[in-house]
């Protein structure tokens, strides 16, 4: 019998619009599983939400970052904090690119990796294990300039952060997995900007194939648009379930 997990959406925000001026929330995903808890990407609001949402710091095991941008770690620093209770235990562990914690560009305080059970750095073909749960660095992303990771978790949950399209992710992201989470950040595709749109995520679905196809990330333009709306054209279209994040949203898998 398969092992249920919970997937709570903090926030669905994605570019300086939608998460700097609040028009949705931000803060990334939490993952539950046989009650190990791993949160992915703490951008802003965090901290507050996954209180609102009854989670005591201290049972958080994981913390997961894609890249180092602000709308995916501003809570960081503050959840280390949290999750080690001012430094007074070391039970939680970092997987994350080697740049949010060492280089100039670091955005994690030196003196919090000591707060730290374990840092593991994701790296493409990669995989990190914390207490059973799997991370893999499934493929290096174009974005900006900041070194970014799509990522296989728990061996079931395939996760396109930020990145400019590229044919090679059609090969290389795994097919047929339980749930596909894409930061579909544009309806329209920006040459200039290295996010997926809409038709970018399509191709990916229609490719992977996953269970359950999960669009998020937005801009004020998908904001605009209606997720909802735009999620089913998507299923529709592909005859794959697609449905798009809510700020606070829990899906039981």
């Amino acid at each position: 019998m398969r092992t249920r997990t919970k997937i709570t959406f903090l926030g669905t925000a994605g570019g300086r619009i939608t998460t700097f001026r609040l028009v949705r929330r931000s803060g990334g995903f939490l993952i539950e599983k046989n009650g190990f808890l791993a949160h992915v990407d703490p951008g802003p609001g965090a901290f507050v939400y996954l209180k609102e949402k009854g989670i005591d710091y201290r049972n958080i095991n994981l913390l997961i970052i894609s890249h180092l941008h602000l709308d995916h770690t501003a809570d960081a620093n503050t959840l280390i904090e949290a999750c080690s209770d001012g430094g007074r235990n070391k039970n939680l562990t970092l997987f994350c690119p080697r740049s949010v914690v060492e280089g100039s560009s670091r955005i994690i305080f030196p003196y919090l990796k000591n707060r730290l059970k374990v840092v593991g750095f994701i790296e493409e073909g990669k995989e990190l294990l914390c207490n059973g749960f799997s991370v893999l660095g499934v493929m290096k992303h174009t974005h900006h300039g900041a070194e970014t990771y799509g990522l296989l978790l728990a061996g079931e949950i395939l996760y396109v952060s930020c990145a400019r399209f590229e044919e090679r992710m059609l090969e290389v992201y795994p097919k047929g997995k339980r749930v596909m989470i894409l930061n579909t950040t544009f309806y329209s595709r920006r040459s200039a900007i290295d996010h997926l749109s809409v038709e970018e995520a399509k191709d990916l679905i229609r490719e992977c194939k996953p269970s359950l196809a999960v669009i998020t990330h937005f801009s004020m333009e998908m904001h605009e648009k209606v997720p909802e709306k735009v999620a089913e054209a998507l299923s529709d279209e592909l005859g794959i379930r697609v449905i798009a994040a809510r700020d606070g949203m829990e899906l039981t898998i």
